[in-house]
C-alpha cells in the first residue's frame, strides 16, 4: 500500500506546478510553459490508466480493455477537442488545422508507433516473433475495419458532419456491447501471467484492497485526473502554439506529434507492463481498442463541438490539407486491420508498421515550409497503404466471412480446423 500511495502521490505532484500557473495566472517562457502543463497531462493520464486498469478484476475482459482505452485517452480528446471548439468560434482560423492535426497525429502515431512497440518489446522479453491474438479479439478487428472503411465516407465527402457523428457513435456503442459479452478473463493469457512473477504497479497493489475500498480510490484517481484535465488541456494547447511560434517550428506539426505523444504516454506504459507480465494479447488488445475510441468518438464529436463553438449546425471542413492527412490515416487504419486477419502481429508486419511510419514523419518535416510537397507526400503514402491493405484483404479473403460472423454478429468461434490463428501462430 505504501507504494501505492507513493506512485499516486508522485504522479500528483506532477500535476501541482501546472495548477500554480493556471489558479495564480502566472506565465513563464512558452516552451517551459508547455513542458509544465504536458507533465500534468501526464501525471492526469497515469491517474486514469492506474483506476481502470484495477476494474480489469470486475468485469469482462474485453470491456474493461475497451473502457481502459478510453478512459487513458482523455487527455488527447481535451486538447482535441478545445482546437475544435476554438476552430468554431473563430471560422477560417488555423484551429481548424490543428484540431485535424492532432487527430490524425494520435491515430496514426498508436498504429505506427505503439502495435510495433509491442510485438518488439515481446521478443525480446520472449524471443517469440508474433503476438498471437484469438478469436476473442475478433471484436476489436472487426469494428476497427467497420470504422476505418467508413472513415472513407468522410475523405469522399470531404468533412466530418453530425450524421458522421451518428453513425461513429453508434460503431462505437456496438462495440462496446459485443466487449460486453466476452468472457470475465482471458484464460491462456491469464493462466500463463500467473505462472510467472506476480504483476506489480498501482493497479496491481489497488486490487488487493476490499472492493468498496478499491472502487472508492478509483472513483477518486478518475475525479483528481478528469480535474486535472481540464484544468490543463487549454494552457497546454495554447502554449504549445505559443512555443511553436518562439522556436520557429511549424505549430501544425508541432501539435501533430507533440500533444498527442502526452496523451499515449500512460497507455503505452500500461501495455509495456501487460508486455513484460506475459500478457501480450491484452497489451494489442488495448492499443487496438484506442484506435477504435479515437476513430470513432474523437471524429464523432468533433462536428459536435465545431458546431457549438460556431453557434449553429455545420459541418467541420476538411481543407486540402486536412483532407489528404484524414486519407492518410484512413489507409493506414485499414492497413492495419489487414495485417492483424490471420490474429496475429508479426515481427515483419511490426518491420513494416514502423518503417511506413518513420518514412511519413521524417518527410513531413523536410517538406515542413513545403505545403504543395506535403499533399503530395501524403496523397502517395495514403495510397501505397490502400495498394497493400487490399492485397492483404484479397489474400485472407476465404476469412472474412468469420470475422463478421464472430466479430460483429458474436456468433460461435469457428472450429479449430478453420481458425486462422492455428495455421499460422508459431
Amino acid at each position: 500500500m505504501k507504494k501505492f500511495a507513493l506512485y499516486v502521490a508522485l504522479a500528483i505532484a506532477a500535476t501541482l506546478p501546472g495548477f500554480y500557473l493556471r489558479l495564480t495566472g502566472t506565465h513563464v517562457a512558452p516552451v517551459l510553459e508547455a513542458a509544465i502543463f504536458f507533465v500534468a497531462i501526464l501525471g492526469a493520464g497515469f491517474l486514469l490508466s492506474w483506476g481502470a486498469e484495477a476494474a480489469e478484476e470486475h468485469v469482462s475482459q474485453g470491456l474493461v480493455i475497451g473502457v481502459l482505452a478510453l478512459v487513458t485517452v482523455l487527455p488527447e480528446y481535451a486538447v482535441d477537442l478545445y482546437y475544435t471548439y476554438q476552430a468554431g468560434l473563430h471560422p477560417g482560423s488555423a484551429y481548424a488545422g490543428f484540431a485535424a492535426a492532432n487527430m490524425t497525429g494520435a491515430n496514426r502515431l498508436l498504429i505506427g508507433a505503439g502495435w510495433p512497440l509491442i510485438v518488439f518489446l515481446y521478443w525480446w522479453h520472449s524471443g517469440k516473433r508474433a503476438v498471437a491474438l484469438s478469436w476473442d479479439n475478433a471484436a476489436e478487428i472487426a469494428y476497427l475495419a467497420l470504422a476505418s472503411l467508413y472513415s472513407f465516407v468522410i475523405v469522399w465527402k470531404g468533412s466530418i458532419g453530425v450524421i458522421d457523428f451518428v453513425v461513429l457513435v453508434g460503431i462505437f456503442a456496438a462495440y462496446l456491447w459485443r466487449l460486453s459479452k466476452l468472457p470475465k478473463a482471458d484464460h491462456d493469457e491469464a493462466e500463463e501471467a500467473e505462472d510467472d512473477d506476480d504483476e506489480v504497479g498501482p493497479a496491481a497493489v489497488l486490487a488487493t484492497l476490499p472492493v468498496r475500498q478499491q472502487w472508492l480510490m478509483m472513483g477518486v484517481l478518475t475525479v483528481v485526473a478528469v480535474a486535472v484535465i481540464v484544468m490543463a488541456a487549454e494552457p497546454f494547447a495554447e502554449s504549445l502554439l505559443a512555443a511553436g511560434r518562439d522556436l520557429g517550428v511549424n505549430q501544425f506539426l508541432l501539435v501533430q506529434w507533440v500533444a498527442p505523444f502526452a496523451s499515449e504516454v500512460p497507455e503505452v506504459v500500461l501495455v509495456v507492463l501487460f508486455v513484460l507480465n506475459n500478457r501480450p494479447t491484452a497489451a494489442l488488445g488495448a492499443l487496438v481498442s484506442d484506435k477504435i475510441n479515437q476513430w470513432t468518438l474523437l471524429v464523432g464529436m468533433i462536428p459536435v463541438v465545431y458546431a457549438l463553438g460556431a453557434g449553429h449546425l455545420t459541418g467541420f471542413p476538411l481543407d486540402a490539407r486536412q483532407h489528404e492527412e484524414f486519407f492518410l490515416t484512413a489507409a493506414q487504419s485499414l492497413f492495419a486491420v489487414a495485417l492483424l486477419l490471420r490474429l496475429r502481429l508479426s515481427l515483419g508486419s511490426a518491420a513494416i508498421l514502423l518503417g511506413l511510419f518513420s518514412v511519413q514523419f521524417a518527410l513531413a518535416w523536410v517538406f515542413e515550409h513545403d505545403e504543395a510537397g506535403s499533399v503530395r507526400l501524403l496523397t502517395d503514402m495514403a495510397w501505397l497503404y490502400l495498394v497493400l491493405a487490399l492485397g492483404l484483404f484479397w489474400w485472407n479473403r476465404a476469412g472474412l466471412v468469420q470475422y463478421v460472423r464472430v466479430g460483429l454478429l458474436a456468433r460461435a468461434e469457428p472450429s479449430p480446423v478453420t481458425d486462422p490463428a492455428v495455421a499460422t501462430n508459431p
